[in-house]
């Protein structure tokens, strides 16, 4: 699943990234407003943590931005300890408000339950098998086939690989594969990203130098092409 984490305060930010990371979670982070909308509109967000007080758009206006979509549980987490603040929160449509100085562990907690009751009441289940043409991604048994025979992918190429299956149509630039998969802040070297794609579309494509499955779109990035009978 991914989790959005909207927090300016880069110790926190990455407080709660460490924690929520080692529960086998996605997570994306923003610092501002604005940065957090991009990426709700890009990436499939199953539940998001919000500060309030974020530059350039605050968290009450995200969250009334996010409500006009999607119902995915949101938790504020603020400093601000006002009554009214809070009551404004969850009048929006947050689902929890937790003050901070926080446990990690209780934000733990707190998104576990956020999710479970989240997908018991709406009956959303995340699918443990995707196809896309002659491909199959099986999350149980972490495995990718073709035709129904297993490709022999290293840990990043099927972690890479995966991820675009999941959000097939969608284009991700380099920085944003590279975050993901490595888990680490990019700083432009795009050469390991490329080398990955390159690799895996030797394993996965007919004729990798003219792709169907994992196409190039030129001065973005990549994305998963969606195949249509």
């Amino acid at each position: 699943m991914n989790i959005l984490i909207v927090e300016d305060e880069q110790d926190i930010r990455e407080l709660l990234e460490m924690h929520l990371s080692k529960g086998g979670y996605n997570i994306f982070t923003a610092e501002d407003g604005v940065e957090a909308l991009n990426i709700f509109e890009t990436i499939d967000i199953d539940i998001a943590l919000l500060d309030v007080m974020i530059p350039k758009l605050d968290g009450f206006n995200v969250l009334k931005k996010i409500r006009e979509t999607s119902e995915i549980p949101v938790i504020f987490i603020t400093a601000k300890e006002e009554e009214a603040d809070k009551i404004k929160g969850l009048g929006l449509g947050a689902d929890d408000y937790v003050i901070k100085p926080f446990s990690p562990i209780e934000i733990v907690a707190r998104v576990k339950a956020q999710l479970r009751r989240y997908y018991k009441y709406t009956n959303k289940i995340h699918k443990t098998t995707i196809t896309i043409g002659e491909l199959t991604l099986d999350k149980e048994s972490c495995s990718i086939c073709k035709n129904n025979v297993e490709l022999a992918l290293n840990q990043k190429e099927y972690r890479l690989l995966e991820f675009i299956i999941e959000n097939p149509g969608k284009v991700y630039t380099k920085k944003q594969l590279y975050e993901i998969v490595w888990g680490n802040p990019y700083y432009g070297d795009s050469n390991t990203i490329m080398v990955h794609i390159s690799h895996i579309r030797e394993k996965v494509e007919d004729d990798p130098k003219n792709p169907k499955y994992l196409k190039t779109i030129r001065g973005i990035g990549y994305k998963m092409e969606q195949q249509h009978d």
